[in-house]
């Protein structure tokens, strides 16, 4: 009778449990929609072409690559596909339920079929096909013993690729098969195990999985740069724009055997001062309160957020050491500048002329205060000390700068130009505002490339074509991403912990009234690349917002003309002709006609296997003894100031000298300085 009543009482405190955790749900819900209406610069109906995408968002954030779910799970989830709006108008939060219990049984269902492998021999000959579609979306598997089907060939696949992976000598593989399957097997089976319940361990558990993936959904229909955002998310996403964070001092990442090691200690870190921890270092948990985390079948990206959680500010490392002794160790985080978000100065010469180089990683900014000093101000700093060096020119590279503060990038773009518009605003009510440099002077007035890539985003397509538009710089590379668009982080509730939603509010536009959105920053000279064709930018983003144009109502006054033309023609000539860049257009043309637009199928044998990676694997092979050999004739040095500064900071000195190395031997950067150096003999 005891035990009767303690199970009806943990029954009644689980669904008590579950009907609050939904409770919370519909009420994020709710707040989510309520702040796209109000607040996204082209808000959606909540109709239903909205539940057919949504559920469609959903559904791919659940299962992305349809390995999962199967064609009877996809018709009982059609039953929502035009229902979706009306739950959200009603609050009725109830279905969502279903979408959780189903991937859990997909879950338990793939892992129940990985484990039944483990006890039958795998054929290699040739019976079956590998199939890999990329000129189709990939379909849901008919029924549960199909998805088995393809459950056992992707473990054949990925035992032979890591047999590939760790000896490349196919007679090797081929004469002690046997033995290496054998002994490779249950750590494949392991790993493909553990991927599965990553999902299952995920912080909160499949429920807020579930849950969260269709917030996103719901903000991610609106346009491609709204996200739903939980606390941890948020804090990541702003140290990632920010030049300083709270942070432990180590990164980490996953061996090869699945576990959780210290990769990197940032010198100078808490981790580094700690003076406990190494690199390769076994991370078994870590404490929080009473918060503890495995990381036994743990992503890193789990560990990752652990770590950056605002809550978890003091934590207890559990470490296994080389030797196999086991160690607790409580550190704190400490403020430490974010590495990646640090703006430095080189000199670069060839042809007996030095240049002014700057790397600009994002537009990053002090969160603390609005009035803070962020990117402008680290790059006035090191303009300083590269006119100490004579420079006669500038090379500024925004290559794989996803943007940042629209106040950085305009304030940036005030060092080089003397007043005047930079970019015009336009907000949901289609009132415009235009943004001004109103100081006076300049920073640096000497001439400018600035090299951009797809990658380069938002902000940096802001400051890149207001030097454009001003004829301040020459703009070289590849056309970038295409986000012509501003995102502001709201909290769905003033007074609950609901989550955050990451909203686009304005759109923006260059000094002329005409926008990047979804076109990008087109260069004034083209380089090869290796990502051209892959189709990467803004532009191909589902629910990405159209290219458009405003009103100008203050005209900027442009300096006179560049000779691009010129300019353009000499660097064409040396591309045409430079085995380097030929090379990059050769391989890029064989990347897109064999793995991007067409598809590939062959027989699972250890041979057609071992066939198909090597041929992949040579391609990158060929670029790098290419690069190798490569002599660029073009030399980089720190300026004084950071010579100085590396004499008393030993640890950045191994750090420095692989970034000179690098540097010098950059064949873009090398073009860039040969395009500077004519843009200055033809303007003389």
């Amino acid at each position: 009778m005891i035990k009767r009543l303690v199970l009806v009482l943990l029954l009644c405190c689980a669904t008590e449990f579950y009907a609050q955790d939904d409770a919370i749900f519909c009420e994020q819900v709710s707040a989510l929609s309520t702040l796209i209406e109000k607040e996204h610069y082209r808000p959606k109906p909540i109709d239903d072409s909205l539940s057919v995408a949504v559920q469609e968002l959903f559904l791919l954030a659940l299962d992305e690559d349809k390995w999962l779910f199967t064609t009877s799970d996809i018709e009982e989830f059609n039953d929502d596909r035009f229902k979706i709006d009306d739950y959200i108008l009603k609050s009725d939060c109830g279905f969502i339920d279903k979408y959780i219990a189903r991937l859990r049984l997909r879950i338990e269902r793939a892992k129940k079929h990985i484990s039944s492998f483990t006890t039958v021999p795998f054929d290699y000959s040739g019976t079956d096909t590998l199939h890999f579609y990329r000129t189709r979306p990939s379909r849901y598997f008919s029924s549960d013993s199909a998805a088995k089907r393809n459950w056992n060939k992707r473990i054949r696949y990925t035992l032979l690729s890591k047999l590939i992976e760790e000896d490349t000598i196919f007679e090797n593989i081929e004469k002690n098969f046997s033995e290496l399957e054998k002994a490779i097997k249950p750590k494949v089976f392991q790993n493909q195990i553990c991927l599965l319940d990553e999902r299952l361990n995920a912080k909160g558990g499949l429920e807020h999985f579930v849950k969260e993936a269709f917030l996103n959904a719901f903000a991610n229909y609106q346009d491609p740069n709204s996200f739903f955002f939980n606390d941890t998310e948020k804090v990541v996403f702003e140290n990632s724009v920010s030049n300083s964070q709270l942070s432990f001092g180590l990164y980490t990442a996953k061996n090869d055997d699945g576990e959780i090691v210290i990769s990197y200690i940032t010198p100078g870190g808490a981790a580094y001062l700690n003076g406990n921890f190494e690199e390769n270092d076994v991370i078994k948990s870590l404490s929080s309160g009473t918060t503890v985390l495995e990381t036994f079948c743990v992503s890193n990206e789990e560990i990752f957020s652990f770590m950056a959680d605002n809550k978890h500010n003091k934590i207890t490392f559990r470490i296994k050491k080389k030797d196999g002794t086991i160690k607790y160790i409580p550190l704190e985080k400490s403020i430490e500048e974010v590495e990646e978000n640090l703006t430095r100065g080189y000199v670069i010469t060839k042809d007996k002329t030095d240049f002014g180089y700057l790397n600009i990683p994002s537009f990053y900014t002090d969160l603390e205060s609005p009035n803070g000093f962020g990117v402008a101000n680290d790059v006035a700093k090191e303009l300083y000390k590269l006119e100490k060096e004579k420079i006669k020119g500038l090379i500024i590279d925004l290559r794989f700068n996803g943007g940042g503060s629209m106040k950085e990038a305009a304030d940036l773009c005030g060092l080089f130009i003397d007043r005047g518009p930079l970019s015009i605003l336009r907000y949901r009510d289609g009132e415009t505002f235009t943004i001004r440099d109103a100081h006076r002077g300049t920073a640096f007035d000497k001439p400018i490339v600035i090299l951009i890539n797809n990658y380069s985003a938002s902000a940096s397509e802001f400051f890149s074509s207001v030097m454009q538009d001003y004829n301040r710089a020459v703009i070289v590379g590849a056309p970038s991403y295409g986000k012509s668009s501003a995102q502001v982080i709201f909290p769905l509730s003033e007074s609950k912990d609901l989550g955050y939603c990451k909203l686009t509010v304005d759109a923006f536009y260059r000094v002329t009234g005409k926008s990047n959105q979804s076109r990008g920053v087109i260069p004034d000279i083209r380089f090869p690349s290796i990502y051209d064709g892959l189709k990467i930018n803004e532009e191909y983003e589902r629910f990405a917002l159209p290219n458009d144009s405003v009103r100008v109502s203050l005209r900027h006054i442009p300096l006179k003309s560049l000779p691009l033309d010129a300019i353009a023609s000499k660097s064409v000539s040396r591309i045409n002709t430079d085995k380097s860049f030929q090379l990059i257009k050769s391989l890029n043309q064989t990347l897109i006609q064999n793995y991007v637009t067409s598809d590939t199928e062959y027989p699972l044998t250890l041979s057609d296997v071992y066939k198909d990676l090597e041929g992949y694997n040579n391609l990158w092979k060929e670029m790098t003894m290419h690069f190798e050999k490569r002599n660029s004739n073009m030399t980089a040095r720190n300026t004084k100031t950071t010579t100085g500064y590396l004499k008393y900071n030993e640890d950045e000195k191994e750090l420095n000298a692989v970034i000179l190395k690098d540097l010098a031997e950059d064949l873009y950067v090398e073009e860039a300085h040969a395009i500077l150096l004519d843009f200055i003999r033809l303007t003389k």
